[in-house]
């Protein structure tokens, strides 16, 4: 046998193996008995405290002994489309989603989900039938739909949770701080004047003008911009669902008040320094008495009960404008004084689920009233096994709320009083707009409330730019039916012409081969046929999608549904008034972190492998301590870093230490680091830097590859140590230079799961306060698979593609003039 022929028969013995282990998996995979109907539910997590989940699940499966219930959390159901867009585009998604209503618009106009109008109707009066009218009119109205291009109404969700917002105030403090009635017990504040004066009367500060003790955070609990503006009368929608009316006078006026009691409490930078040592549960500021007051939503009563008992609490509706209080007749909804705000859950079909019929069962019995005694019933006793009270979470059914609170709610009288109040204000209750741009919508007035808050626009300005940014995307759907549908087959066949052109090069190249000799021959075959997989792998995983993304660049495409040629578009809109901003800040971004960071990477990671370069006994230890850092998973160690960068000197090791010295001694108060805008960027370095240790073992290799002939010449010479480092170490360490340079260049503009988990996992929040930790690949990201505008992420991705190849080509250029390599001639 030849050397080629024994190279194939080993590669296809490898193949085999793969293959043999991948069935066996298959056979040991968890099957369906047969004639079971196996439903898939994604967006729900069963674990350790989902006792009553489990309970309801387990009812259903034994009331339909037919069908197994298969949970899985998938990362879905809440801002986060990624998996369940692309198993609908696979077709294979799952039976029922677990949404957050406040999407439900979002997949709706994108044809994702099944209207229930005609299964609502034909069920209405059989068993666990849904009826709108038992459902609270905010919660019903979420999951209801309007194409506003065709009128059509429908409902495509069942509101399952639900909840609302009040004012949580700690009754101690009240006391503590005077404010209380003339019968001595605490007054919760009734109007906007009487929050922030109280706000300011219940903020203590430290020696160093540092927080101690705030009164009230604006935006800490769950209010936004949605709650003040609706509070002063506002909305963001018109009617019609057709122009945005973010920058009304009502919503100004409310942006104008977030900021006033931001300024008078010290500012959104001392605030947010305050607020970065915020932990959750048991550390929760409000249970340790760190905030007197914070408007959030129906489930902080049951977190209380558990982590908290004792706590002496009070919640009273949110304060509103003095005018609205006091009924001078401004406002449109005087009957309702105070307002609230309702968002929560909803069980929604996917397109091409395969068992329809069981998921609408399976959703019916999980929004009735007797699951919810189930539900209820083995929380109860889950929450007694444990120690803790129970206090039941609210249902978007008014009936099931009725049946639940009758039977388990809570006895203690602080939560009893506070499940009622939010329970009487549902009713009257507000909820974001149901409209296809609701994800821009939500991201627009946090952007504007981030802005405002740092002075960077008036709140007259920062909200006239969102309203243009959503009125933009607007305008660009209600035109989109003015470019013409491409067939989804012609990028399919791009990319295969594309890959037969490689394929036909390589076997054009494979021909040339029999002019060879014969063991050459043999050689050029089996070096072909072992790279085979890979090239197979690139035409189909790299060579084909790039080919297809460029064809897309010039398309409007949302994966869902067929593309629309709009030619140049994307590229216009990338460096337009809009878009523009947010790529040129992206880049900013990424040039700082570059001109800053790179240098400071090299130097650091040089630095270190000379010191290990030295003859020391104990030295491996110490290169393996230093390069241990550089293997650390990047969500683990961008975690560690927020840890680290933390706030509180009881809990960020780096701010203790600073505190402990430099403000010790010199009065220098530690930075906000990634609540500052300003550290946000120079925090994002230091993570970087934790990491030389990969660079260092590069260096390392450098360093003892340089021949020490021309450290003995230059001792000769009399050159000391710095003219050697610069004469000697510096030009034969130029092409490690060179190569860090290109690289970290590289990485830096595609930088993104550090920047992702360090500006806090969440895409609808902005990535950093300003953005500052904004980075092309995020902006691209959030464009691909938050917006569903692929078209332009992909216009996006080329773009960076050409900067990265004129960036390197440009130091490919210029790296004769100054890169040393020891044979060439000089």
């Amino acid at each position: 046998m030849s050397p080629w022929q024994l190279r194939i028969s080993k590669i296809i013995c490898t193949v085999m193996v793969v293959a043999a282990l991948c069935a066996l998996e298959g056979c040991f995979a968890p099957e369906v008995p047969p004639g079971k109907i196996k439903l898939v539910v994604w967006g729900m997590q069963l674990g350790e405290e989902t006792a009553g989940l489990e309970a309801r699940i387990a009812a259903f499966e034994k009331m339909h002994p037919n069908i197994v219930v298969s949970v899985l959390g998938m990362g879905a159901g809440n801002m986060d489309p990624q998996k369940l867009m692309t198993s609908i585009v696979g077709k294979v998604p799952p039976d029922v989603i677990h949404q957050d209503r406040f999407t439900i618009g979002d997949w709706a106009s994108r044809d994702t989900f099944l209207p229930l109008d005609n299964l609502i109707a034909r069920d209405r009066n059989k068993p666990f039938g849904v009826r709108p009218e038992d459902y609270y009119p905010a919660c019903w109205r979420e999951a209801t739909y309007t194409n506003p291009k065709t009128g059509e109404k429908h409902v495509f969700a069942i509101p399952d949770s639900t909840d609302d917002r009040a004012l949580f105030y700690n009754k101690a403090l009240f006391r503590e701080a005077g404010i209380v009635d003339s019968n001595g017990n605490p007054k919760p504040p009734r109007t906007w004047d009487e929050l922030l004066q109280d706000a300011v009367k219940l903020t203590k500060y430290n020696p160093d003008g540092t927080i101690n003790r705030i009164g009230f955070i604006p935006n800490y609990g769950n209010s936004w911009l949605y709650l003040y503006a609706w509070q002063n009368d506002g909305e963001f929608m018109s009617p019609d669902g057709k122009r945005c009316t973010m920058n009304a006078k009502p919503n100004v006026e409310a942006l104008a008040y977030m900021v006033k009691v931001y300024d008078a409490l010290g500012g959104i930078d001392k605030i947010s320094a305050f607020q970065s040592g915020f932990q959750p549960n048991e550390l929760d500021p409000f249970l340790t008495g760190k905030v007197a007051m914070k408007i959030d939503g129906s489930w902080v009563p049951a977190s209380i009960a558990r982590y908290k008992p004792d706590l002496d609490f009070g919640v009273a509706p949110a304060p509103v404008p003095a005018d609205r209080y006091y009924h001078r007749g401004r406002f449109a909804h005087d009957k309702d004084t105070f307002v609230t705000w309702a968002g929560g859950f909803s069980y929604a079909i996917p397109r091409g689920a395969r068992h329809v019929e069981a998921a609408w069962e399976f959703i019916k019995w999980m929004t009735s009233p007797q699951a919810a005694l189930i539900d209820a019933e083995a929380t109860r006793e889950y929450d007694a096994s444990k120690g803790r009270p129970f206090v039941p979470s609210l249902s978007a059914n008014r009936v099931t709320n009725q049946v639940v609170f009758a039977k388990y709610g809570p006895k203690d009288p602080k939560f009893k009083k506070a499940m009622g109040l939010f329970i009487s204000m549902m009713d009257h209750a507000r909820f974001r707009p149901v409209t296809f741009v609701g994800q821009r919508l939500w991201d627009e007035q946090v952007r504007a409330m981030d802005v405002a808050t740092h002075h960077q626009k008036s709140p007259q300005a920062a909200l006239d730019e969102a309203t243009r940014v959503v009125q933009h995307e607007l305008d660009k759907v209600f035109e989109e039916d003015t470019y013409p549908l491409i067939p989804a087959a012609v990028p399919i066949a791009l990319s295969i012409v594309t890959g037969c052109m490689v394929l036909g090069l390589a076997l054009w190249r494979v021909f040339q081969i029999r002019h060879m000799r014969q063991l050459g021959r043999a050689e050029a075959i089996a070096g072909y046929v072992f790279i085979a997989p890979w090239l197979l792998g690139f035409l189909i995983f790299t060579a084909g999608p790039m080919i297809a993304s460029l064809y897309f660049s010039f398309c409007d495409y949302d994966v869902l549904h067929p593309a629309r040629w709009v030619g140049l578009h994307n590229y216009a809109e990338m460096f337009g008034r809009d878009d523009g901003y947010y790529l040129r800040v992206s880049l900013f971004n990424a040039m700082y972190v570059a001109v800053i960071g790179i240098p400071l990477g090299i130097v650091t990671s040089l630095s270190v492998a000379m010191l290990l370069n030295a003859k020391v006994k104990g030295m491996s230890f110490y290169r393996t301590a230093f390069y241990l850092p550089s293997i650390v998973p990047v969500v683990a160690s961008a975690v560690l870093w927020i840890w680290l960068l933390n706030g509180d000197p009881n809990r960020g090791l780096i701010d203790a230490a600073w505190r402990a010295t430099l403000d010790r001694w010199f009065g220098l108060a530690p930075p906000g680091w990634l609540a500052d805008a300003a550290w946000a960027k120079p925090a994002l370095i230091l993570q970087g830097l934790w990491g030389a240790g990969s660079g260092m073992i590069l260096w390392l290799a450098g360093l003892q590859g340089i021949p020490q002939h021309l450290y003995e010449a230059a001792d000769i010479d009399g050159a000391g140590w710095w003219a050697k480092f610069r004469h000697v170490t510096i030009p034969m360490l130029s092409p490690y230079i060179f190569f860090n340079v290109i690289m970290g260049i590289i990485g830096t503009l595609q930088q993104f799961d550090s920047v992702y988990v360090l500006s806090g996992g969440d895409l609808s929040q902005p990535a950093g306060p300003l953005d500052s930790l904004l980075m092309p690949v995020l902006y691209l990201f959030k464009n691909a698979f938050q917006y569903f505008k692929m078209g332009f992420a992909s216009a996006l991705a080329w773009f960076l593609f050409v900067i990265i190849l004129l960036l390197t080509l440009i130091q490919l250029k210029l790296a004769p003039k100054w890169v040393y390599y020891e044979a060439e001639k000089r």
